[in-house]
């Protein structure tokens, strides 16, 4: 054999390889990923993953802040712990706070990875003093809910509906219904307002939503872990239809907002590094409904209220106010942005 005919060939023998190992690697990169991001149980060598792919510093310094705000916000003396059965038989529960001369309800859908009381242990005041009875959803495939998977939305956005008829059971379906949500559970409501709700939905609040799966996943591979997203794209969305039958792309917060009647705050941290507050000005600029848009300077991730209550607080007021009694025709639009400082 020639030497070049030779050299050619193990040129060929090391690139084919060499591309056997990338395709290997991204395999199980997008195979990680896909457990840490859909499965019920964090893999075993997950370790400090969750605050690698958050980007935050600042809900770590606070974790026993947290901890302890839920454990207290847990034993409030009128909580109800109850349990619905979704369409396709999930045991989800939920804990049903009555306000004493409640005003609305408010449906609310804590995040990733996260907790009904953990997400709105500190907001849960503010809410019960202004008249709103609150049901707290907690999200299928997530700690007491049954379910193996997570969806990031686009499951349980039918979640949020049933958990609206089950209000509407409970109270007659006389008060006006809010649906709030923090980050998965933000896109979780927006994904919501593409369904068809009963017409005392009056309005939606959403602090730090992402677009689809497929957007948090490509830009927290590439900002926050540093990886390219190409092939890990396509493994993981292979994944994802197995898991739950539905790709990462198949819906968006974008495309159920584009045609929405529901009324939306809209609101985001500047500093988020999880969830980049580009993806707010899109579902902001998608939508078709009645609009707000407030943003907190200097505010992490799911950290708006923490940062500035106040203006967090006045801004729903006024959101309350003017949507409790009317709920606008489709596609009258409202234009207002808010930003304050620090």
């Amino acid at each position: 054999m020639k030497r070049s005919t030779k050299n050619i060939l193990i040129s060929s023998g090391v690139a084919a390889t060499t591309m056997a190992a990338i395709a290997g690697a991204a395999f199980s990169a997008g195979k990680y990923l896909m457990k840490v991001a859909l499965d019920r149980e964090l893999p075993k060598s997950s370790g400090k993953s969750k605050t690698r792919l958050t980007g935050s510093t600042k809900l770590e310094e606070i974790a026993n802040e947290i901890d302890e705000n839920a454990a207290r916000f847990e034993a409030t003396e009128g909580i109800e712990q109850i349990e619905i059965q979704t369409k396709d038989e999930i045991t989800l529960v939920g804990h049903w706070y009555p306000a004493e001369n409640p005003k609305r309800i408010i449906v609310a859908m804590h995040g990733w990875r996260s907790s009904w009381s953990k997400d709105f242990s500190v907001i849960s005041e503010f809410w019960h003093t202004s008249g709103c009875s609150v049901l707290y959803a907690e999200q299928r495939g997530q700690n007491n809910s049954g379910g193996d998977y997570m969806g990031f939305g686009m499951l349980e956005r039918h979640d949020c509906a049933e958990w609206i008829d089950w209000v509407n059971e409970k109270t007659g379906a006389a008060l006006p219904i809010y649906l709030a949500g923090v980050s998965m559970g933000a896109a979780t409501v927006l994904m919501a307002s593409g369904l068809p709700l009963p017409e005392n939905v009056h309005g939606i609040m959403a602090d730090c939503g992402f677009t689809s799966p497929h957007a948090i996943w490509k830009h927290v591979a590439e900002k926050n872990l540093h990886l390219s997203y190409g092939i890990i794209g396509k493994i993981a969305n292979d994944i994802c239809r197995k898991k739950i039958n539905m790709g990462p792309g198949d819906y968006s917060t974008t495309f159920a907002l584009a045609s929405t009647n529901i009324p939306v705050i809209f609101v985001h941290g500047s500093d988020d590094k999880f969830v980049p507050i580009e993806m707010t000005y899109e579902n902001y600029k998608a939508c078709a409904s009645p609009k707000r848009l407030v943003v907190i300077p200097g505010a992490e991730h799911g950290m708006s209220y923490y940062v500035d209550r106040e203006t967090y607080e006045k801004e729903m007021l006024s959101f309350w106010q003017d949507f409790d009694n009317v709920k606008p025709e489709v596609n009258e639009t409202v234009e207002s942005s808010v930003e304050t400082s620090l």
